[in-house]
């Protein structure tokens, strides 16, 4: 497959310098072109024809916001990767980016010129990959294979022995769901779709930094038929009701007297990553054994793969994100492999699926 061609926009000229080298040393992508607002970079767009846009949020004459509103009153779908330091002084204005359309954001490092912008690399050139090559295959007219109709598979436990449930399904009395790069427009999907009526708690881990979370509830909150919060230490685990994991802050769930309260926690990274899936998954394993719906998204690396396999043990159910419809197959498809996923949903049917499952209490 061609080259991501990326343009870059921001309204300084040593970042651009700088943003430009960095995406321009990862074999698979290429920076056609830059610019130093959002006008300047609509203008250019039918010339250079991106696949991925690398945006700034605060720039002179039109900014990153007013460019976002400009893309989609124009029907432009060319993928937006924030960039910019205002996103991690104000999760607002970042929200409002991801709400109007922008794909993902990773913050600068050190401030609107940040020459340390290297740190930051890995994370915006990986990003553009995944977005860059699902957009070519949608809208340069590449092939892409239709979704695969739910699989059922047998659980295995990584190294080809069958995994065999501690006990059978029960009554599900909560949702866990791990989700990375990607969540936060695959997310909007999910619970938008949510059936209104679903009377289960959920427990949401997004790989997000800290800072960003309060907002990103609030966000998806406004479109979910249920309520969506963050989490907040000691909070009680209620029926219709959606706790996201504080960024940069282990989410646990435990039993008291019957009821379930969740618990923040600093402890270390887990598969690379605080809040961690692995952490969420395993607590919940233990703490409502046959009685957990585990859900695997979209994402990079591996992180709750291997606990979704504590919930299969104990004979709770799981559902994991098709390859298809996943912006990163890389969470759900180790997930699968390792045999833990017992079936796979495209993102479209997810909160259908979620709601289905919950209440029928089996697959």
């Amino acid at each position: 497959m061609a080259d991501i061609n990326v343009l870059v926009v921001d309204d300084s000229a040593l970042m651009r310098k700088l943003v430009s080298a960095m995406i321009d040393e990862r074999p698979g992508l290429h920076v056609v072109d830059t610019a130093m607002n959002g006008k300047l970079a609509l203008e250019k767009l039918a010339r250079v024809k991106p696949d991925a846009i690398v945006l700034d949020i605060e720039m002179p004459e039109m900014n990153g916001v007013e460019f976002l509103k400009e893309r989609k009153r124009r029907g432009i779908n060319i993928p937006v990767i924030i960039l910019s330091s205002v996103a991690e002084k104000g999760a607002a204005v970042t929200m409002r980016c991801l709400d109007l359309g922008a794909s993902d954001f990773v913050t600068k490092p050190s401030g609107s010129i940040s020459t340390d912008i290297a740190t930051v690399k890995d994370q915006v050139n990986e990003m553009l990959l995944a977005y860059g090559r699902r957009y070519q295959r949608r809208f340069k007219n590449a092939v892409i294979p239709a979704p695969d109709p739910a699989v059922h598979v047998t659980a295995e436990d990584g190294s080809g022995r069958k995994i065999t449930p501690l006990l059978k399904p029960g009554r599900m009395e909560l949702i866990v769901l791990g989700i990375s790069t990607g969540g936060p427009d695959a997310l909007r999907v999910v619970f938008a779709n949510l059936d209104k009526h679903l009377n289960l708690p959920m427990l949401v881990v997004q790989h997000m930094p800290a800072g960003f979370t309060l907002e990103f509830a609030h966000s998806l909150d406004r479109i979910c038929p249920l309520e969506v919060k963050e989490a907040e230490e000691g909070d009680e685990v209620l029926p219709g009701r959606i706790l996201i994991a504080e960024g940069s802050r282990h989410l646990e769930v435990e039993r008291q007297a019957g009821n379930g309260i969740v618990h923040l926690t600093n402890a270390p990274l887990v598969s690379g990553h605080r809040p961690s899936v692995d952490v969420l998954f395993l607590s919940a394993a233990m703490a409502y054994h046959n009685h957990v719906l585990g859900v695997i998204m979209t994402g990079m690396g591996r992180d709750g793969a291997t606990q979704l396999g504590s919930i299969y043990r104990e004979g709770g159910l799981t559902l994991g994100q098709d390859e298809a419809s996943s912006i990163v197959y890389g969470m759900p498809r180790i997930a699968y492999e390792m045999g833990h996923v017992m079936e796979q949903v495209p993102l479209e049917r997810m909160g259908q699926r979620i709601s289905e499952v919950a209440k029928r209490s089996h697959l």
